[in-house]
């Protein structure tokens, strides 16, 4: 029903846009993803529950003020998916992150360099000064 999947979707935009809540969005969406069978068909659903978390994160919410707002409290705590140290976790985080990294960068390119990009930019371009 309609009022359910506003319900679920006002509960999910709250949590992402907290501290750490991206990390608990995708944790709690890939649970149990990569655990069981390493066969193709266990690989693709993988990359396409991936795909699917980047772009539930790339999405402004209807509930968030203002884009840039969204922007500068969701961009760091993506960025803080490629520190994750468990490996089997990493490998589905870093493939979240940067879907959802090329996907932000394509749809709002501004906001991407100036939340995203120059942070990832940031160790590249003090070297090369």
């Amino acid at each position: 029903p309609a009022w359910l999947r506003r319900l679920c979707g006002q509960l999910l935009s709250e949590r992402l846009m907290r501290p750490n809540g991206v990390q608990a969005v995708v944790r709690g969406i890939m649970e149990g993803t990569g655990a069981g069978g390493a066969g193709a068909e266990a690989a693709a659903v993988d990359w396409r529950k991936c795909d699917t978390v980047a772009k539930i994160l790339a999405s402004c919410p209807q509930q968030c003020l203002s884009l840039e707002d969204y922007y500068r409290l969701v961009c760091p705590q993506i960025l803080d998916l490629l520190h994750i140290q468990d490996k089997l976790t990493a490998r589905q985080f870093q493939r979240v992150a940067t879907t959802t990294v090329l996907t932000m960068a394509k749809e709002h390119p501004q906001l991407a360099e100036k939340h995203l990009l120059q942070a990832l930019l940031a160790p590249l371009l003090r070297c090369s000064e």
